[in-house]
């Protein structure tokens, strides 16, 4: 029997190429031994102090709210909890259209509810406390990756790791595991170092 695979998967909730490869892990649980390990990374701390379109710098003003929910959330509570607040969050962002200004803060509150966290945590959006954490968090992934150049979806598996894979739609049952053994494969050999190729489709989103 194969050996259970380890992935890190660094997420912030507001991107919606991370949130489809995330439901991709989601799916590669029921079909692979995998232990998945979600960590906090913040857009906004990554692209801190760059000269940005005034456009996607407004966004990311907007976008620090979520991270920093799921931060505090992270520091208080289990995996289970993290895991089960990013898919709420997700829904709501994505499926919802729940995104841009203060929508972000009704899909925090609305998360919350559907996870049975205490609706004050969504006071964090606002409040600094848990931005080391959350700095540290993004910060680690990025070392790990090799620079800051990058964004998510991150992830490591088995210690190796990558920006991406960059996908849409999300596979489902055994394609989805034959993706991810893909993946690991590559992982595996100390050589192999990137594969891109352009995109031809825009986020697409699986029906929840």
């Amino acid at each position: 029997m194969a050996d259970k695979a380890s992935v890190e998967f660094w997420f912030d909730p507001t991107c919606p190429w991370c949130w489809i490869t995330s439901r991709w892990i989601k799916e590669v649980e029921k079909v692979r031994d995998i232990d998945v390990v979600w960590n906090p990374f913040s857009l906004s701390v990554l692209n801190e102090g760059r000269d940005l379109p005034e456009k996607y710098r407004e966004h990311m003003e907007q976008v620090w709210g979520p991270a920093r929910v799921v931060t505090a959330v992270a520091e208080n509570y289990s995996q289970k909890e993290i895991d089960a607040l990013y898919t709420a969050l997700g829904e709501q962002i994505h499926h919802q259209q729940n995104h841009g200004g203060t929508r972000y803060e009704e899909a925090i509150v609305a998360a919350l509810a559907v996870v049975g966290l205490p609706e004050e945590y969504a006071q964090y959006a606002h409040q600094d406390e848990y931005d080391e954490q959350m700095r540290s968090s993004t910060r680690r992934g990025l070392e790990q990756a090799g620079g800051d150049d990058i964004g998510v979806p991150l992830m490591s598996i088995n210690g190796v790791t990558f920006f991406g894979p960059v996908i849409s739609p999300a596979p489902t049952g055994e394609e989805a595991g034959k993706l991810f053994d893909a993946a690991l494969g590559l992982a595996s050999y100390p050589g192999f170092f990137e594969l891109k190729r352009p995109r031809t489709v825009g986020p697409i989103f699986n029906h929840q």
